[in-house]
C-alpha cells in the first residue's frame, strides 16, 4: 500500500519510512505541512501519518483543509504532547487516530493496517436507515436529499450507531469510541445523543435512536422497513 508520512524530524521520518518499506509499503515523505497537503491532495494514498507540529502549516491545519476539500484518506496524527486537549484537537480536526511520541513502530503499523482495513470496508458504502442517508466515504448525511450539518463528534456518533444497527451500544462503549476514554463530564453521551436527535429525527416521523434504560442506545429502522 502507498502511504504518506509528513514529519519534520529526520530521524523519526526515516525510521518510520524504513519500517514501512520493510513491511512492503511504498512511502512518500514530506517535511512540512504545505508539501504534505499538496502531496495528499494529488496522490491517492491508503493512509497518511501526519505530525501535529510542522513547519509552514501545522498538522491540524493540514488535516482540516484536507477534510474540507472532501479528502477522506485515513489519517493518524503523531504528537509529542500527551495532554487531553492536544488529543482532542487532533481528533476534532478530522484525524482518525492519534499516537503519542515516543512510540513503538509495531503499534504504528498495526494502527495503520486497522485504519486501512476499515476504510476499504466502508469506502463507497451508503447506509440508509429510515429517512436518514449516510455516505460513509464523503462523511455526508442527508435527509430526503437535504444535507444535514453535523460536527465531528455528532457524525462519529451517528456512524457508530448506524454501523451497529439493531445492536445496543453501551454508554461506556460509545464514550470509548468517540472520546477515546478522555476525561469528560459524566453525561456527555446523553447530551450528544439529544443534540443528534434534534438534527436527524423529524416530528411525526418514526424514532430512529432508541434509549435502552440504564444501558445505552440503539439505532433501528422503522417497523416494516427492509
Amino acid at each position: 500500500m502507498k502511504l504518506l508520512v509528513v514529519e519534520d524530524d529526520d530521524d523519526i521520518a526515516h525510521g518510520i519510512r524504513r519500517g514501512l518499506v520493510s513491511a512492503g509499503c511504498v512511502v512518500d515523505l514530506a517535511r512540512d505541512g504545505v508539501l504534505g497537503e499538496q502531496l495528499a491532495a494529488k496522490n491517492g494514498y491508503a493512509a497518511i501519518v501526519l505530525d501535529l507540529m510542522l513547519p509552514l502549516r501545522s498538522g491540524t491545519e493540514v488535516c482540516e483543509r484536507l477534510r474540507s476539500a472532501g479528502n477522506s484518506t485515513p489519517i493518524i496524527m503523531l504528537t509529542a504532547k500527551d495532554s487531553i486537549s492536544d488529543r482532542i484537537q487532533g481528533l476534532e480536526c478530522g484525524a482518525d487516530d492519534y499516537l503519542v511520541k515516543p512510540f513503538e513502530f509495531p503499534e504504528l503499523l498495526a494502527r495503520l493496517k486497522a485504519l486501512v482495513r476499515r476504510d476499504k470496508v466502508n469506502r463507497g458504502r451508503v447506509v440508509e436507515i429510515g429517512h436518514v442517508s449516510i455516505d460513509l466515504q464523503r462523511r455526508l448525511v442527508t435527509i430526503e436529499g437535504a444535507e444535514v450539518s453535523l460536527n465531528f463528534r455528532e457524525y462519529e456518533l451517528l456512524e457508530a450507531l448506524a454501523l451497529n444497527e439493531g445492536r445496543i451500544l453501551t454508554r461506556d462503549a460509545i464514550q470509548f469510541r468517540i472520546w477515546n476514554n478522555e476525561d469528560s463530564y459524566s453525561n456527555i453521551v446523553d447530551v450528544q445523543i439529544r443534540r443528534l436527535r434534534l438534527k436527524i429525527e423529524r416530528p411525526g416521523a418514526p424514532k430512529l435512536i432508541h434509549t435502552i434504560q440504564g444501558v445505552g442506545y440503539s439505532m433501528r429502522r422503522p417497523d416494516g422497513q427492509a
